[in-house]
C-alpha cells in the first residue's frame, strides 16, 4: 500500500463536485483498464484530451483505487487558478507538497524536487496547462535524475517528450456500437445525472430518445452531458434539447467548485486563455465554418488582418493539439491535414468574431470559398467523376448549407447562395435530398429579381424538387420557369423544364407522355450543359419510360444513350440507361439477360457512398426476376419520380414551415405556354 504526501484533497477522486454527484467513469471501462497498465509499466503518462472529457476525473480515480501499485508514494499536486504563475512556480507547488512547511506560491527548481522527492513515487501533476512549457522542463530533470520516480499528468496537450506515453481521450460515444441493444454511455451518463437531481427523468421512449439528441448535439462530452443533466430540475429533456440546439454556451451548474467547471462557456474559455494571439483570431474566425474543412481552405478564410496565411497551419494544429479542432484522417498522411471544430468551441468563437466585429467579413470568405468549391463539385460530376463529385460533397456539405442559410438574411450574398443550390442539382434530385434542396429554394427565391437566368433555373428545379410531394405547385412553378427561361434564350432550362414535365407525367402515370417529354428534352438540353440533368439522360430516361408500353424502342432508345460521348463515365446516366435495357429485355421475355443487367449495374455502384435514384427500383427488379414474380408497371415511375427514398422508407412530407414561402412564391403570374 502506498502512502500520500501533501494535501489529501489535492487533486480529490469527485474532481470538485460536491456530495451527491460521484464522478463515476461511465462509458471509460477501456481507458481506465489502460490507463492501469501504462501506470504499472510506463515512467511518463500524460492523460491528454479536450476541454470536460474527464482528465483529471479519470486519472484521480484511477490513481486512487490502484492500492497496490508499483509505487510506494504518492504525491498529487493540481495547479490551481488559471495563471501560469512566475518561473519555478510549479516546482514551488511540487516542494510545498513535499514539505508541509513550504508555502505554495514560493518559487522552486528542479534540484530541490529531486532533492525531496522520496524513492519510488508517482507525482500527480494535475491541470498543468498554464504552466505546461515549466512542466516539460521539470518532468524531464526529474527523469534524469531520480531514477525510480514515475509522473502523471493532465493536460489537454502532451509534454512531447521521448519517454511520454499519451493516452488521449475522446468524448463518449453517443451511439451505441455494441450489438447488445446497450444505451450508448453518453445517453446512460445523461440518464444516471438526470435521475440523481430529479428522479423518474427519461422514464419513457420519448423522453430517452429527447436525451440521445441532447447528448448528440454536446457530442458526447461528459461535462456538458453532465451540465444538461443538472438543468432537468427545471425543464424537460425535449425543451432543453430544443435550446441546446441554437446555443450551448448557457450550461452551466452551480455544483462544481472548480471555476472553470460552473458553465460550458468557462471551461471553453480557460482553452482560449491559454492560447497565443494569433491562436485566438483563428479560433475565432474559423468558427464560421461548421463543418470539416481543410488546412487550405482554413488559410483562405482565417488569414489576412493580423494573421499572415503561412501562420494558419501552424495555429490549426495548435488548436488540434489543445482538444479545440478536431483531427480528420491521417494527419501525417499525404492528403491535406483536415479539421473540424468542436460545437462548444464553435459557438464560443462565433461569439469572439461578433465581438470583434469580424463577422460580416468572415461570412464572406466562406461564402467566397463555397461558391467555388460548389463550382469544382458540379464540374467533376458532369465531367464524369461523380463519385469524386459526391465524396468531395460530403466533405463541404455542412458549410455549403450553412452559407446558403445565411444568405437568406443578407441579400447580397442571395445570388451566389441560389448559384451553390442549382449547381448541386444532383445532390438533391439524384440522391434523394429533395426537402433539403427544396427548402433551401423557397428561401432564396423570393428575394431574387423575376426573370433573370438564375431564377429561371431555379424555378425549374424548385419544381422538379416538387413533383413528389406537390405535383399542382411543381406544375405552377414550371409555369413561371418557361417564360424566363425563353426570354432568357436559356435553351439548357427549356430542355430541364420538359424533362420535369416528363417526371410529372409519370406521376400521372402516363407513360407514353412522359417519353415524348423526355426525348424533348434530349433534343433541347445541349451537350455538356451545366446545371442539370444532360441530354443522354434525358434519352435515358425516356428509354425507362417506353419500356412499359414498347419495350424493342425502349431498348433502341437506352442504346442511343449509352453510345453518347461520355456516358460510360456517367454513373446515374449508365445506371438508368441499364435499368431501361433490363427492364426492356425482361419484357420481351429474355429474364437471364436481364438479370445479368440488372446485377452488373448494382455492382458498378460505390458501396461508401450513397446510393443514387433508380437503386431501389433495381434491386426490386432483381428481386423479382429471382421468384419469379410478375411485371411491375409503371418501371420509370419506381425509378425517376417515386416519392420513396431507395431504402424503401415512406415518402418526405412536405415541412410546413415551407408552405408559406410556396405561396409567396407562387402569388405571381403563372401563364403556361
Amino acid at each position: 500500500m502506498w502512502t500520500r504526501i501533501g494535501d489529501p484533497e489535492a487533486p480529490p477522486a469527485s474532481q470538485g463536485w460536491e456530495p451527491g454527484w460521484e464522478p463515476g467513469l461511465v462509458g471509460r471501462e477501456r481507458e481506465t483498464a489502460e490507463l492501469r497498465e501504462l501506470l504499472a509499466g510506463r515512467r511518463v503518462v500524460t492523460v491528454t484530451g479536450a476541454a470536460g472529457v474527464g482528465k483529471s476525473r479519470l486519472a484521480a480515480t484511477v490513481v486512487a483505487a490502484a492500492g497496490d501499485g508499483p509505487w510506494r508514494h504518492l504525491v498529487p499536486v493540481r495547479w490551481h487558478g488559471s495563471g501560469a504563475g512566475g518561473h519555478g512556480s510549479l516546482a514551488g507547488a511540487v516542494a510545498a507538497a513535499l514539505d508541509g512547511t513550504r508555502h505554495g506560491r514560493e518559487p522552486a527548481d528542479a534540484e530541490t524536487v529531486a532533492a525531496e522527492l522520496p524513492s519510488g513515487a508517482l507525482l500527480f501533476l494535475d491541470d498543468v496547462d498554464p504552466v505546461h512549457g515549466e512542466c516539460v522542463g521539470l518532468v524531464q530533470r526529474l527523469l534524469m535524475t531520480v531514477p525510480d520516480v514515475r509522473v502523471l499528468v493532465t493536460s489537454r496537450r502532451a509534454l512531447g517528450l521521448g519517454d511520454e506515453h499519451v493516452l488521449r481521450l475522446a468524448p463518449l460515444a453517443t451511439e451505441s456500437p455494441r450489438a447488445d441493444g446497450r444505451t450508448a454511455p453518453a445517453v446512460e451518463l445523461f440518464v444516471e445525472r438526470a435521475r440523481a437531481v430529479a428522479p423518474g427523468t427519461c422514464a419513457d421512449e420519448a423522453e430517452l430518445a429527447a436525451a440521445a439528441r441532447v447528448c448528440g448535439l454536446l457530442e458526447g462530452v461528459p461535462l456538458a452531458v453532465e451540465l444538461a443533466a443538472a438543468q432537468t430540475v427545471c425543464r424537460p429533456v425535449g425543451e432543453l434539447a430544443a435550446l441546446l440546439e441554437r446555443d450551448q454556451g448557457w450550461l452551466n451548474s452551480p455544483r462544481p467548485v472548480l471555476r472553470r467547471h460552473r458553465s460550458l462557456r468557462e471551461a471553453v474559455g480557460a482553452s482560449y486563455v491559454l492560447c497565443d494571439r494569433e491562436e485566438r483570431i483563428v479560433w475565432a474566425r474559423a468558427s464560421i465554418l461548421p463543418g470539416a474543412f481543410a488546412e487550405g481552405t482554413g488559410g483562405f478564410v482565417c488569414g489576412g488582418n493580423g494573421v499572415a496565411p503561412r501562420e494558419v497551419p501552424a495555429c490549426l494544429a495548435q488548436l488540434a493539439a489543445c482538444g479545440v479542432l478536431e483531427p480528420l484522417g491521417d494527419p501525417g498522411g499525404v492528403h491535406e491535414p483536415r479539421y473540424r471544430m468542436t460545437r462548444a468551441a464553435r459557438d464560443f468563437g462565433l461569439e469572439r468574431l461578433r465581438e470583434a466585429g469580424e463577422f460580416p467579413v468572415a461570412a464572406e470568405r466562406r461564402k467566397s470559398h463555397c461558391r467555388r468549391m460548389a463550382a469544382v463539385i458540379e464540374n467533376l460530376w458532369h465531367t464524369g467523376n461523380q463519385d469524386q463529385a459526391v465524396r468531395f460533397l460530403l466533405g463541404e456539405h455542412d458549410n455549403l448549407t450553412a452559407t446558403v442559410r445565411h444568405a437568406a438574411e443578407e441579400p447580397e450574398h442571395v445570388e451566389a447562395a441560389l448559384e451553390i443550390v442549382v449547381g448541386l442539382w444532383f445532390w438533391w434530385a439524384v440522391h434523394d435530398r429533395a426537402e433539403e434542396g427544396r427548402e433551401l429554394l423557397l428561401r432564396l427565391l423570393p428575394l431574387c429579381p423575376e426573370g433573370s437566368r438564375p431564377t429561371a433555373r431555379a424555378l425549374w428545379l424548385t419544381a422538379w424538387l416538387s413533383a413528389a410531394s406537390d405535383p399542382a405547385a411543381a406544375r405552377a412553378l414550371l409555369g413561371r420557369a418557361w417564360p424566363a427561361a425563353v426570354l432568357a434564350g436559356d435553351d439548357a432550362a427549356v430542355g430541364r423544364i420538359a424533362y420535369v414535365e416528363g417526371v410529372l407525367a409519370l406521376h400521372r402515370d402516363d407513360p407514353r407522355a412522359a417519353a415524348g417529354h423526355f426525348q424533348e428534352a434530349a433534343a433541347t438540353i445541349p451537350d455538356h450543359a451545366l446545371g442539370g440533368p444532360s441530354p443522354a439522360v434525358g434519352e435515358a430516361a425516356a428509354a425507362l419510360a417506353q419500356a412499359d408500353f414498347a419495350p424493342a424502342a425502349a431498348r433502341a432508345s437506352a442504346r442511343r444513350a449509352l453510345a453518347r460521348a461520355g456516358v460510360r463515365d456517367d454513373a446515374w446516366t449508365t445506371l438508368v440507361a441499364r435499368y431501361a435495357r433490363a427492364e426492356a429485355d425482361r419484357r420481351l421475355g429474355r429474364t437471364a439477360r436481364a438479370w445479368r443487367r440488372a446485377r452488373r449495374a448494382l455492382d458498378s455502384l460505390d458501396p461508401v457512398l450513397p446510393v443514387p435514384r433508380g437503386h431501389g427500383a433495381l434491386r426490386r427488379l432483381l428481386a423479382d426476376l429471382e421468384t419469379g414474380a410478375p411485371v411491375r408497371p409503371a418501371a420509370a415511375r419506381h425509378a425517376l419520380a417515386d416519392p420513396r427514398p431507395p431504402d424503401g422508407r415512406e415518402p418526405h412530407t412536405v415541412p410546413r414551415k415551407n408552405e408559406p414561402a410556396l405561396e409567396e412564391l407562387l402569388d405571381g403570374p403563372a401563364e403556361r405556354l
